[in-house]
């Protein structure tokens, strides 16, 4: 059975969705970053990790890819374009949404006060709203990378219940859309009442 540690407030929501959605046994820690529970398994302190009888996977997109490539569930198989297409649209979903909503968070409380630049944040929006439109703009079907959702749309799912928690602007309709769809699955619902 895997053993999934961090609290659901953090990226570690992620591999729980997917959990959920593969309907597989696991337990779930949540074990705040750099506390004691963490770092019993991961001596870095970050969440999430993962435990896998004697292996220990961290970085939520380690998680997610391991899961689903084990599982074969949401992903296209390696070696296929297909996997191609969805795996360009999973880094681009992480250098130009996370990266920007991760360094918004290090300049607002994670940084500590006298290297925070509190001014970038106003830059960073801009750059999320131009880039969540571009995305807008090229999203032809229910998902990401075709009409089921993968690994990707979890990420960019994060990423916008994130943004609008940090207060960054509404994303363009399309993907509010998106974003209720996919919040309407079961296995989203569970997790988040995780």
């Amino acid at each position: 059975m895997y053993k999934l540690v961090g609290n659901r407030a953090t990226r570690a929501f992620r591999p729980l969705w997917l959990l959920e959605e593969l309907g597989v046994p696991y337990e779930h820690v949540p074990a705040a970053p750099r506390s004691e529970e963490v770092r019993a398994v991961s001596p870095l302190g970050k969440v999430p990790v993962l435990v896998d009888g004697d292996d220990v996977i961290a970085d939520s997109m380690a998680i997610l890819t391991y899961l689903a490539d084990k599982h074969g569930a949401f992903t296209h198989p390696a070696g296929t374009v297909a996997r191609a297409r969805q795996d360009a649209w999973t880094f681009r979903v992480l250098d130009e949404v996370d990266a920007v909503l991760w360094t918004a968070a290090r300049h607002s409380f994670l940084l500590p006060e006298d290297q925070r630049v509190p001014a970038v944040k106003e830059s960073l929006k801009v750059e999320f709203s131009h880039n969540l439109e571009r995305i807008a703009g090229e999203l032809t079907s229910d998902c990401l990378a075709g009409d089921e959702p993968t690994v990707p749309d979890i990420v960019l799912a994060h990423c916008l219940g994130w943004a609008r928690n940090a207060k960054f602007p509404e994303a363009p309709e399309v993907l509010v859309d998106y974003l209720r769809r996919l919040r309407t699955r079961p296995a989203f619902e569970r997790a988040a009442a995780l």
